[in-house]
């Protein structure tokens, strides 16, 4: 069908071919220069298998964490106004900016055997956060919720404050109009919401490296395994990746309607 609005200039479209293959080539090329023969005995190695039990458990710990505290999070941004609010999501949307290492500094500087929060923790109880499979799943969580903040935020700012005016004249409280109304409207966004936090926590490594060390079964995630490898053997390295990039793959089918969708 002939574009009504002529021919697309070639300034676009070669620097747009340019970018596909930027993003394309190197995907193409983890999956051509992967020793697939030896992918099923990688899946059946106990390394492997604790590190990808470890990651999908604390990745789906922080999503949880997310929820329980990210959607009410959300709910105060997109329904309540109050001053500094714009602080308020600045400091939500600071960590998907911040260096992932200095994520790490930082949640020492919080969490530390010294920290704000981990040196009054040690006194009381002498429990120490770092270099722990809790200290994954805060770093993950750290990391994560943004992207769930964020996502749920959108989502509530999309749906009809009409519907909660119309439920508060009939007499509902806002936790009621929360529950019956604005929650089940927003289902779609928070499930979203979730897989987009889930996927950036499976693939965090330098909070997690910084935070929660390497450690093989306590805090060695897949993303800090094919790190480790990677200096041993770079075929196992691409083996290793090939299974993460195919975990990525999966989240994006599932999250197609939202990313994939034809445009209105």
């Amino acid at each position: 069908m002939k574009d009504p609005l002529g021919r697309p200039p070639a300034l676009l479209l070669v620097p747009a071919c340019l970018a596909t293959l930027l993003l394309a080539v190197p995907l193409v090329s983890l999956v051509g220069r992967t020793p697939w023969d030896q992918l099923l005995g990688q899946l059946g190695s106990p390394a492997v298998q604790r590190a990808l039990w470890l990651s999908v458990l604390t990745a789906t710990a922080a999503m949880l964490v997310c929820l329980v505290l990210g959607l009410p999070l959300a709910w105060v941004l997109a329904r309540l106004e109050f001053r500094g609010r714009t602080a308020l999501r600045a400091i939500v949307t600071v960590p998907l900016v911040l260096p992932p290492v200095v994520a790490g500094v930082a949640l020492l500087a919080a969490f530390g055997r010294t920290g704000f929060i981990g040196g009054p923790l040690r006194d009381l109880t002498g429990y120490t956060i770092p270099f722990t499979t809790t200290a994954v799943v805060i770093a993950h969580t750290f990391v994560a919720l943004p992207f769930f903040v964020i996502s749920v935020e959108g989502a509530l700012r999309s749906t009809d404050k009409a519907y909660d005016a119309a439920a508060a004249s009939l007499g509902a409280t806002r936790w009621t109009i929360f529950r019956r109304v604005t929650l089940p409207m927003t289902l779609p966004g928070i499930a979203a919401g979730m897989v987009l936090g889930w996927a950036r926590s499976l693939g965090e490594f330098g909070a997690t490296i910084t935070f929660a060390g390497n450690f093989p079964g306590t805090t060695q995630t897949m993303p800090l395994l094919v790190y480790t490898e990677l200096q041993r053997d770079a075929g196992t390295a691409q083996v290793l990746s090939l299974i993460m990039l195919v975990i990525s793959i999966v989240i994006l089918v599932a999250l197609r309607d939202r990313w994939l969708g034809t445009p209105a």
